[in-house]
């Protein structure tokens, strides 16, 4: 029986027998393998009658043999297959032909729906005619554990004015890394690269967060440190407190990790801040259920979503040139314009695997987060914002030049040139795009119902 036909509501509510059209669930997969087989098979359990519900893979031109595997392992899911990578917007296939469909839905195929996920997202918009689309929580796939640690502080100098405490290189569980999926949830400086690999540099005290799935607590794990020099470092592991040798040299350190594991949110709506950059709801925060009540929000998250029809025929669907980020804050402010809201459902779960298909931090990732950032304002912001942003990302990228560039070259050393080069390159792609996009923007100004004023009251300072 279904979440909709137990709880027995009707009317406004809306048990879904009262429409029994099919509500569409929309997959993008490239080259996604074992995750979007996984994902597949948590939409298979979904607690929603099976003759009621679509689920629609769009393949990307993937060439990692998961298109024949999908329809081997799920002839009940329907395959559209994309000649060439669009990127997300290749979405856009699916969102098209919704005359006979209920509502539509977006799952990232990185991402594993909880039974009760689809119940919720139907009853809110049953319930109120002016949503356009309802966003789930997102938490992050695997649960945590803290430990704590405490390091004697330093200042690099150069042009770099950070307090550095001890380099962290690896987190092992068993003998396997967990790096990819560990992060810092306080004083923790940011995901770095060397010549020996990834690591991450801690402040005086940091609070590290330790995947550990559904293993049993105690659990073995072994940090691998580094410092600048011979220090002292206090680790408390939630099963007591070791204090640790640690030196130039990259040690492995054994301890036993303790604790109730704990989930971590990824997104419960977004939010978009007053330079424009967008960003999570809750991001990273462990959840203490602080953001179970549903609420409006101003954008929605692409990663798990369920669309009106009728919003995407009156607002248009992603923008095909944005390719990676931004395209749903470009149309969650789209519809703003046209008078849409959105809220949370956050009785609707879904567990998250973050960047599996494009690293955060990666050059693809800067080059688009930037690039659209852009975009998105001169599509939608005030053209005054669009301006001031846009001058402010040129003296930044100044900014970076002198840092990176030019003062190393003076005191003749070799200059890093990664993210100026970057920079540089989201600006130049921002250009080229910029036409187009002021065009896009005069149809979306003679459309708007909503004022500029009561939008920007929405943005979030920093």
């Amino acid at each position: 029986m279904s979440a909709g036909a137990r709880r027995g509501g009707n009317g406004p509510a809306g048990d879904h027998r009262v429409d029994p059209r099919p509500v569409r669930i929309v997959v993008l997969n490239w080259n996604g393998g074992e995750l979007t087989l996984r994902c597949l098979d948590h939409l298979r359990r979904l607690d929603w009658p099976a003759d009621e519900l679509q689920v629609v893979v769009i393949d990307n031109a993937s060439t990692d043999g998961s298109v024949e595997e999908i329809e081997r392992l799920h002839p009940e899911v329907e395959v559209r297959r994309n000649a060439t990578n669009t990127g997300f917007p290749a979405n856009n296939i699916a969102l098209r032909d919704l005359d006979d469909v209920r509502y539509v839905g977006l799952i990232n195929n990185d991402a594993f729906v909880e039974p009760g996920w689809l119940a919720p997202l139907v009853d809110a918009l049953d319930e109120d005619r002016s949503l356009g689309a309802v966003s789930s929580k997102l938490v992050l796939e695997p649960r945590f554990v803290e430990v704590r640690l405490t390091a004697p502080t330093f200042v690099p100098g150069r042009g770099d004015d950070r307090t550095l405490g001890v380099m962290v290189r690896d987190v092992l569980i068993g003998g396997r890394s967990v790096w990819a999926s560990a992060h810092f949830a306080d004083g923790g400086w940011g995901p770095e690269v060397d010549r020996d690999g990834p690591f991450e540099w801690t402040s005086a005290e940091a609070v590290l967060r330790v995947p550990v799935d559904e293993i049993e607590m105690p659990l073995p794990v072994t940090l691998v440190l580094q410092a600048e020099r011979r220090k002292e470092v206090r680790i408390d592991s939630g099963r007591g407190v070791s204090l640790v040798d640690v030196d130039r040299r990259a040690v492995p350190i054994g301890l036993t990790v303790a604790g109730e594991p704990h989930d971590v949110l990824n997104n419960v709506g977004s939010v978009v801040f007053a330079d424009g950059a967008g960003a999570d709801r809750g991001w990273r925060e462990r959840d203490r259920g602080q953001y179970d009540e549903p609420v409006e929000v101003f954008a929605w998250c692409g990663g798990s979503v369920l669309f009106r029809p009728e919003y995407l025929t009156d607002v248009g669907l992603f923008d095909e040139d944005f390719f990676l980020y931004y395209e749903d804050t470009d149309l969650s402010w789209r519809g703003r314009l046209r008078g849409w809201r959105y809220r949370t459902a956050p009785a609707s779960v879904a567990r998250h695997v973050h960047a599996a298909t494009s690293t955060e931090g990666s050059a693809v990732f800067a080059y688009h987060v930037e690039r659209n950032r852009l975009l998105m304002l001169a599509k939608n912001a005030p053209a005054s914002m669009v301006r001031h942003q846009a001058w402010r990302f040129v003296l930044i990228t100044a900014s970076y030049a002198r840092r990176d560039v030019l003062r190393p070259m003076l005191r003749f050393r070799r200059p890093n040139v990664t993210v100026v080069r970057r920079r540089i390159g989201s600006f130049a792609g921002f250009v080229r795009l910029l036409p187009a996009m002021l065009v896009r923007r005069r149809t979306a100004r003679r459309r708007r119902t909503t004022s500029d004023r009561a939008l920007l009251g929405w943005l979030v300072r920093r």
